[in-house]
């Protein structure tokens, strides 16, 4: 392992480093600095010209530019980083590089790991329904969001899921069609995931189109949309069904003891629901917070599984860790979702909540959670984006890979031995369908990391892919290096992750082979 790691980080810097020397030439050719002052009038325009050449070093060779470049990012090895600075401005660029990225990551964040779940999952399912008609909408779905352009998507987000849905929650009245329309949709959904014979299919078809309508119809009476939030009642059904899931696909209903302990992880989520109101209101609420009482839930629901004990008591932990973390979410979500009212009504929101541009409301102030809603809601639109387009590829990658491993030898023979099909499919199929995906998620995750350029032009996010752009237009070299060195060096560190991936999701394979 330790010859591996050496010989890839050798490699690995040799590759940055000549790309960087690469990219710097190809970048000095294409940038005219100058551009601005050779069609200038100014009477001492020669005196401009020299004094730029001057500040710019556009006098030296370009590889004696480089090599100063590169010997001020060395030093970030030590800590004390000089990418030089943007000249137009006068700022490092070191302080334009923190703002930007973490604007990026920020923005990429949820949008990645969504798509990469829905994803995944649709696809999965899509295989396993193959040639039914759920599969092939799916696949026609896939194609027609895989084929449009992001800045199409954007746009219509901007006109549909912000200006217009604004002006409807002004008043949320939803027509007795579109309620219909909605639920037969999700019977035709959940119908074609169900699969199984004609007599089932229509069996879960009435149950998902009553229950869709049946929320529907509360939504629209009790005026949820100006008010929304899950309250104790929702997150105990909301809970039972997260229960019942994880069980499924964790363990199998079958499995009492696994049940049981995902059924008692989701019922002390619910007895906290209220001490948690009280605990915010005298402790406070931050980030930091949250994320230490989401391993408290882990722990607890750790505990639980080994309370449940059994044969192997791991499964039943795993079990209970499947239920808690969505259990979480749901708590933080509605607590979140209970200063809708305030945050709509503010004077700088004008009842308008959903934004189209920037990360944030200027001049807003408020809570922990008044700037985490604000937050969301100027984070959904963008993330919607970016998840659709997303979400296509990998529907279509996991969709292809569950396929072939489907057919696989070793499938039958589990099958032949009498295996339960989700045994089949969870134990021996789902993880090596995930080996292609290794190589591909990684890669993505750090495309988008690089600046997502024309959803943050068009939302207006300062972020990596924007600040590249701008450096491009503004003829400024080291700005643009910067951005180069930064993707340059996740890029090979995204391919020796998915080197370890490969390696934990096949045995077979060995990094120090």
């Amino acid at each position: 392992m330790f010859t591996f790691i050496l010989r890839r980080f050798v490699t690995s810097a040799l590759v940055v480093l000549a790309s960087t020397f690469v990219m710097y030439v190809l970048t000095d050719i294409a940038i005219d600095p100058l551009n601005d002052l050779r069609t200038s009038t100014a009477p001492n325009k020669e005196q401009l010209i020299e004094g730029r050449i001057a500040q710019l070093q556009l006098d030296e060779p370009v590889v004696v530019r480089y090599v100063d470049w590169l010997a001020g990012a060395s030093k970030c090895l030590v800590g004390d980083c000089d990418l030089g600075t943007a000249w137009r401005s006068g700022q490092p660029v070191t302080e334009l590089l923190g703002g930007a990225i973490a604007t990026t990551i920020q923005l990429v964040t949820a949008s990645t790991i969504l798509a990469i779940l829905l994803g995944v999952a649709v696809g999965i399912v899509s295989a396993l329904r193959q040639y039914s008609g759920y599969d092939y909408s799916v696949t026609f779905m896939s194609f027609l969001l895989y084929s449009l352009p992001v800045f199409w998507v954007a746009v219509l987000l901007k006109q549909y899921g912000a200006i217009e849905f604004n002006t409807f929650l002004n008043d949320p009245d939803i027509a007795l069609t579109t309620m219909l329309v909605l639920s037969l949709l999700s019977g035709l959904t959940w119908a074609g995931m169900a699969g199984g014979e004609a007599a089932r299919k229509l069996k879960v078809l009435a149950a998902s189109f009553f229950v869709t309508l049946a929320v529907l119809v509360y939504i629209d009476v009790t005026g949820w949309l100006t008010d929304p939030g899950i309250g104790i009642v929702g997150m105990a059904l909301s809970g039972v069904g997260i229960a019942f899931l994880a069980t499924h696909l964790s363990t199998g209903l079958r499995n009492k003891r696994a049940r049981n302990a995902a059924l008692t992880t989701v019922g002390v989520g619910v007895a906290l629901y209220y001490p948690l109101q009280y605990f915010y209101y005298y402790v406070g609420a931050s980030w930091l917070i949250m994320f230490a009482l989401l391993a408290v839930a882990v722990l607890v629901s750790v505990l639980i599984g080994w309370a449940w004990g059994g044969p192997d008591w791991k499964q039943s932990a795993r079990t209970a860790v499947v239920a808690a973390i969505p259990m979480s979410v749901l708590l933080f979500v509605d607590r979140v979702m209970a200063v809708w009212q305030v945050y709509s009504e503010s004077s700088l929101i004008k009842g308008r909540p959903i934004a189209t541009i920037g990360p944030k409301t200027p001049g807003l102030s408020g809570s922990f959670w008044i700037t985490t809603l604000d937050s969301f809601t100027h984070l959904l639109l963008p993330t919607l984006a970016l998840v659709l387009i997303s979400f296509a590829g990998y529907t279509r990658y996991s969709r292809a890979s569950m396929l072939e491993v489907m057919n696989q030898d070793y499938i039958r023979t589990a099958r032949a031995k009498g295996l339960t099909e989700r045994t089949v499919v969870m134990r021996h199929a789902f993880r090596n369908s995930l080996i292609p995906l290794a190589s591909i998620v990684p890669v993505d995750i750090i495309t988008l990391i690089g600046g997502a350029v024309i959803t943050e032009t068009i939302f207006n996010w300062f972020g990596m892919g924007r600040l590249f752009v701008m450096s491009l237009g503004g003829d400024e070299i080291d700005p643009i290096m910067a951005y180069l060195l930064i993707v340059g060096i996740l890029a090979v560190l995204a391919n020796f992750v998915a080197d370890l991936l490969y390696a934990f999701l096949d045995p077979r394979i060995r990094v120090n082979a």
